[in-house]
């Protein structure tokens, strides 16, 4: 009985001893580094400045008309001039309105897409720690960390931006 217990106790000893491989992504970094985040940032800023191109066009062409509507309005009768007030404020309305739509017309697209791209980053991490033997990698970002310190050889951020840079010019 007591060998059981000695050699249950080694057992246990030597188990408890053995190191756990563990490692860190800085989430952020990965996110914003890895080119395909960068290439997706470019495609939707070239459709966001069109449409702000576009919404500042139409804006000032409306700022004009108003600005007409004023020097006139002091020749109209005041039936006259409320009507176009009216008018003018029901276009406002209206161009707002299609703005906002047009917006999320751009950004819906992209925040799916940006989405999808964490849910790539996740996915890789994990076929990488398993891959790789991790026990465990932990996620952390520079506004909330969850890492406080750790050794740099622990620190797994440049490697999964280098794999998955690679595995998307694929």
């Amino acid at each position: 009985m007591k060998k059981i217990l000695a050699v249950l106790s080694i057992a246990i000893f030597i188990t408890s001893c053995q190191k756990q491989k563990i490692g860190y992504v800085d989430n952020g970094k990965v996110i914003n580094e890895m080119q395909e985040k960068v290439d997706l940032e470019k495609k939707y800023e070239t459709k966001l400045n069109a449409f702000n191109a576009k919404k500042d066009s139409i804006g000032r062409a409306f700022q004009m008309e108003a600005q007409k509507f004023q020097m006139e309005a002091q020749k109209m009768s005041q039936s006259k001039a409320q009507a176009k007030y009216e008018e003018l404020g029901q276009k406002q309305q209206m161009l707002q309105q299609q703005f906002q739509m047009e917006q999320q017309q751009i950004s819906k697209p992209y925040q799916e897409e940006m989405d999808s791209l964490i849910t790539k980053v996740k996915d890789y991490v994990k076929k990488y720690g398993k891959t790789n033997g991790f026990d465990v990698i932990l996620g952390t970002v520079e506004s909330s960390p969850s890492v406080m310190y750790a050794k740099d050889e622990y620190d797994l951020t440049e490697t999964i931006i280098k794999d998955l840079d690679n595995n998307y010019k694929k």
